[in-house]
């Protein structure tokens, strides 16, 4: 029983990481997360059984949702979750953090979704409903934007 808590417990803190990613604002991501598992029991009826794919297919339409009803006035740079990757200082996690939000949103998905969430290259291209292939040429593409924007930036480990 353990083990469901804590597998729990993960699934849960990778769809507030990806909900928090796109809304930027606590309370509403954490609204989010909470009705992303409702909505998730009440289809599914045993949480024991979660697919990844599922929840963040639900969570990423409650944000869809999300941006309908409340038009943002302007994109927060708060990059906390990314920004906190293992780093050396206080500037690679900055560098890292500027260099992401210069991405496009979709670039910065599937980077949340591959290097901070872990999630498999399987979930991820049936979340987005893209192929494997296309998935990893996104997946490339999206490092090597990431790469060439830290090394522009003068940006030395």
């Amino acid at each position: 029983m353990k083990k469901v808590s804590m597998d729990l417990e993960n699934a849960y803190d990778k769809i507030y990481r990806y909900v928090y990613f796109r809304i930027k604002d606590q309370t509403v991501a954490e609204d989010i997360t909470q009705e992303t598992f409702l909505r998730f029991i009440s289809q599914k009826g045993n949480i024991h059984d979660y697919e990844m794919k599922y929840l963040y297919t639900i969570a990423r339409n409650l944000c869809i949702d999300e941006f309908r009803r409340v038009k943002p006035d302007s994109l927060s740079e708060d990059y906390e979750h990314i920004a906190s990757v293992q780093g050396d200082s206080l500037e690679e996690r900055m560098a890292i953090r500027d260099a992401v939000a210069k991405l496009p949103v979709e670039d910065q998905e599937i980077l949340l979704l591959r290097h901070v969430n872990n999630e498999s290259v399987g979930t991820i291209s049936k979340t987005l409903g893209i192929s494997r292939f296309a998935l990893y040429r996104r997946l490339k593409s999206a490092e090597d934007k990431l790469r060439d924007s830290l090394e522009a930036g003068d940006y030395e480990k």
